[in-house]
């Protein structure tokens, strides 16, 4: 402890006495830094708005539906119906979560997490000056995280929107929102890290991760930057405990703003899709390719953009629209953002030469429409991993998933199966597979094999 002491008392003789211009000045440097906080949660905070999500449940006097059931199957007795069992169900209305969100326009559209309101009946949205409004949802996206709601309301304040690309590693950020309900609280931090993917959150993930304390009911509350304007939506935390824990995500602003635009037009997102399946480069990789980065296409899909462009298994895309590609993620991102009918260059590393090629992005559901005729979906045998279906996998297409009362399920067919003729043609690719479905677009005659037995099955529209 005297070692300790010493010490201390040593440091602090050698320890350079600031005179009192200088505390003066460091002080007044942080009165500055203070009141620029107070200012932007003073802009901000007027366009941050509670929500508060409510289901309707129903409610009935007397035994419900499983007590009847017991006392049938147990004791052979049928239900006496009193006066009570016989009223009419009643729904009453139970909240069942809470979030954030912010105004985006004088007439009331709202911006918040796609979690917030989940499969809500019924939303209310508390302003900042105290009033509650019944909210309707206008769209949602749960691939994004992204939804819009709107209020009945006029000449409300408006958070402006920023630009989140322009964030730099280091930055000041502040988060706002109602954590644990607690309305219009204000926390600071930094951007820690931009550009995370891989997280898990979402389909499209692309997050500003941020040290500012978001809790839970912070979910769809703005992320400002010292301009006042909405950089990103808070989504999510890292924590072990359920807490805060020092890592928070928010969505960027850039990414949102095209969502949002689809949601207000037209309720729903449509996203851009070339129909490539892709792999990342390990070092080993790009050596046996001959590439320093890019990313590796490992399958093209039939009848889709890149089949259509001439984009081949084995080519490695090192460039999009003139920028070199980082990583899958956010090539996929990219691509995503498009519109259908929208044309985008490539450049690509086809052996070992460099190609530009065109190609114009598509729409998944077109694509998809054409390759899970019938519910089903199928892939060549040599794209597919043998283990799941055997090991000796006859020649033909493998049956990899068959959807819900779909005309396939219905007519007895599952995953593994191979389909070995369609329309009484042999099909071993997927471009076989399709020009023999065209044949007679009503009906389609498969041959299907099954542990060595081969039987036909006729499917119908």
């Amino acid at each position: 402890m005297k070692k300790f002491l010493c010490f201390t008392a040593m440091a602090l003789l050698s320890s350079p006495v600031l005179a009192d211009a200088d505390v003066k000045n460091e002080i007044t440097q942080l009165k500055q830094t203070s009141r620029a906080f107070a200012h932007v949660a003073k802009k901000v905070s007027p366009a941050v708005v509670q929500i508060r999500v409510e289901k309707d449940v129903d409610r009935r006097g007397g035994r419900n539906n499983m007590q009847d059931e017991f006392l049938r199957r147990f004791f052979g007795q049928q239900p006496e119906r009193n006066q009570q069992d016989e009223q009419p169900r009643k729904k009453k209305r139970e909240e069942v979560g809470q979030g954030s969100g912010f105004i985006i326009s004088k007439d009331g559209y709202v911006l918040t997490n796609n979690h917030v309101i989940g499969e809500a009946d019924h939303i209310k949205v508390t302003l900042n000056d105290g009033r509650e409004l019944e909210a309707k949802i206008i769209g949602k996206d749960p691939k994004s995280d992204v939804a819009v709601v709107k209020v009945a309301a006029k000449d409300l304040p408006v958070l402006e929107l920023g630009d989140s690309s322009k964030l730099d590693i280091g930055e000041w950020v502040m988060a706002i929102g109602n954590p644990f309900g607690l309305s219009s609280t204000v926390t600071a931090g930094i951007v820690s890290a931009k550009g995370r993917n891989s997280v898990g959150i979402t389909d499209y993930e692309n997050f500003i991760q941020t040290d500012a304390a978001i809790n839970p009911g912070n979910s769809g509350g703005p992320l400002v930057d010292l301009d006042g304007k909405a950089v990103g939506i808070n989504t999510a935390i890292f924590s072990r405990s359920g807490g805060y824990m020092g890592i928070g995500f928010a969505i960027p602003i850039n990414m949102v703003k095209n969502i949002t635009e689809q949601l207000i037009a037209d309720g729903a997102v449509t996203r851009g899709f070339i129909g490539i399946y892709m792999q990342e480069l390990t070092s080993e990789l790009a050596e046996s390719f001959g590439v320093k980065s890019g990313i590796l296409i490992s399958q093209v899909s039939p009848s889709s953009p890149a089949e259509e462009a001439g984009l081949k298994s084995g080519d490695v895309i090192i460039e999009l629209k003139g920028k070199a590609i980082k990583n899958l993620a956010e090539f996929r991102n990219n691509i995503a953002m498009e519109k259908p009918g929208d044309k985008i260059a490539l450049k690509i590393i086809r052996e070992d030469k460099e190609k530009s090629m065109k190609i114009t992005v598509g729409s998944r559901e077109k694509v998809l429409a054409k390759t899970e005729k019938y519910g089903l979906i199928v892939e060549e045998s040599s794209s597919v991993e043998a283990k799941k279906f055997g090991s000796d996998l006859p020649e033909g297409l493998v049956i990899t998933n068959v959807k819900a009362d779909s005309i396939a399920e219905d007519a007895g067919l599952r995953s593994g199966m191979v389909i070995a003729q369609v329309n009484r043609r042999s099909v071993t690719n997927m471009k076989q597979y399709n020009e023999a479905l065209s044949l007679n677009p009503e009906r389609a005659l498969l041959l299907i094999k099954v542990n060595g037995v081969s039987r036909y099955v006729l499917l119908k529209k």
